[in-house]
């Protein structure tokens, strides 16, 4: 199976950046993506996981394409009609494309073409060949409802922590952190950053043994503080990102009438908070929320002020952002009933291995395999002429051995 985990070297030299696209401009390219999936998934009534699905797809996607060749609402709503089949909430293809059209400006809704339901379908069979129809993912979500029933402390501030980072997990996925870390190493720090945002710390915890310092030693082995604080930190960019300058329109460079703005919720009171995780939560009314001085990270408005690109006129303007007027984001949150009994201490199988030599120059992570020798190049299909965005000789994902670094072990 290919390994979906990259260095941070490996993020920036896309086949996006090297198509002249700079980094900046297409992390705002993914996070525009992976908003516009949550948002068409949660209008659609699609669970987390289905949503979650569909975006890492987008992850995976353009590391083998670029944002110049695919335009990354077509892409959107063709992982999220995939992810809809994968976690068994299908969608039709046209009933995607109809609520997509309602949140898109007609001048972006034209990136589809004359036949849309038929570039999404074709855009279908590119995406699972580009990832290898390697369709099932893990998400933190459920580590983290697993890690937060072993915690013990007050209920109330547990509560907090937990809803807290699950709004963390949500805006994470605009993130590249999915193609970074495993779901279990990511639900950890965000718990970790829920923790220390909301005062909650854990002094005691089910199963601990003499051998784990911190609470999560029991869970994932060897995971420094640099490694926690470096994706805490990825998150917290997200609301921190200076917002001086508006961020240009993407691509053609044709001025926009329309007046948007690109916000990244934080998490909203716990007394708005869904109790239940499966199902998609109603629109949380929006409340004034106090920013903590100790984080560094305000509630800002997102802009940057990356370049335009000079790209062909048949691509139509349209703006950074997709919804309407100052439309926020729904929150997801987990259930309030955390203080069920945790599993068995024989039944807590999964622990992480360890993944960095301490004191080692190395790198965190081995570089990825190359391609198996004499491996077939990648054989793209007959595109229909209104799909004129795509392009010939994509490179297929590299073949090689599963490099998760997972192993399972078992307390006796």
């Amino acid at each position: 199976m290919p390994c979906w985990y990259y260095e941070k070297k490996e993020l920036r030299n896309t086949p996006s950046i090297q198509d002249g696209i700079d980094y900046d401009t297409e992390c705002r390219y993914r996070k525009e993506g992976a908003r516009f999936i949550i948002d068409t998934g949660t209008k659609m009534d699609l669970g987390y996981n289905t949503m979650a699905t569909g975006v890492v797809y987008f992850h995976r996607f353009y590391m083998f394409h670029s944002f110049k060749n695919f335009p990354r609402y077509v892409t959107a709503c063709c992982c999220l009609f995939l992810a809809g089949k994968v976690e068994e909430t299908p969608k039709k293809c046209k009933d995607i494309i109809k609520t997509a059209k309602t949140l898109l400006t007609e001048q972006k809704f034209m990136t589809f073409g004359e036949d849309p339901k038929e570039e999404v379908m074709t855009l279908e069979r590119i995406l699972l060949q580009t990832i290898k129809f390697d369709l099932q993912v893990e998400h933190p979500y459920s580590y983290l409802l697993k890690y937060a029933k072993c915690l013990k402390g007050d209920k109330n501030k547990l509560q907090k922590m937990v809803q807290m980072a699950w709004t963390f997990v949500n805006d994470s996925l605009c993130t590249t952190l999915s193609l970074q870390w495993e779901p279990e190493i990511i639900a950890v720090a965000l718990m970790y950053l829920a923790g220390k945002l909301s005062k909650f710390e854990v002094v005691d915890w089910n199963g601990r043994q003499q051998k784990h310092l911190r609470w999560w030693d029991m869970f994932v082995e060897d995971v420094t503080m640099d490694l926690l604080e470096d994706i805490c930190h990825q998150v917290l960019d997200l609301y921190s990102q200076a917002n001086s300058t508006k961020a240009p329109d993407s691509p053609p460079l044709v001025p926009s009438n329309e007046s948007t703005r690109d916000r990244i919720i934080i998490p909203p009171p716990i007394d708005c908070a869904s109790t239940t995780p499966n199902v998609t939560p109603g629109k949380v009314p929006k409340a004034d929320v106090t920013a903590v001085p100790a984080n560094g990270c305000p509630p800002p408005d997102i802009a940057d002020g990356t370049k335009p690109l000079e790209l062909p006129t048949h691509f139509p303007p349209y703006p950074t952002n997709f919804p309407p007027g100052s439309a926020s984001y729904s929150a997801v949150f987990p259930p309030t009933n955390i203080s069920v009994p945790p599993p068995p201490v024989n039944a807590m199988n999964h622990i992480v291995s360890a993944m960095h030599h301490l004191g080692s120059s190395g790198s965190i992570r081995p570089t990825p395999p190359a391609p198996a020798h004499g491996q077939p190049p990648f054989q793209p299909y007959t595109y229909p002429a209104s799909a004129t965005y795509f392009q010939t000789g994509n490179p297929a994902p590299p073949a090689s051995t599963q490099r998760k670094k997972l192993k399972t072990a078992i307390y006796m």
